[in-house]
């Protein structure tokens, strides 16, 4: 089932400003070889404005470096995975 939604990301210094990602991801109900960690997540996409800064589709694309890729990646393991 394909998930999708908004997550705002604090900004890394903490001064009241906020990034807003949008994200995509496939679940399914039990975990798999082709999930992140062997998880339910088998497709994922988060994007900061236009850019695309995380991408998983059986495997990493795009990996989560920026602290909002690795912000909303966290959550989104954490609420789906």
């Amino acid at each position: 089932m394909w998930k999708e939604g908004f997550i705002s990301v604090p900004d890394e210094k903490n001064e009241g400003k906020f990034t807003n990602c949008r994200y995509w991801v496939k679940v399914y109900d039990e975990g798999s070889d082709y999930g992140i960690t062997g998880g339910r997540i088998s497709k994922l996409m988060i994007k900061a404005g236009d850019t695309i800064i995380c991408n998983y589709d059986r495997g990493w694309d795009i990996k989560a470096t920026t602290w909002e890729a690795r912000f909303a990646l966290t959550i989104l393991l954490h609420e789906y995975n």
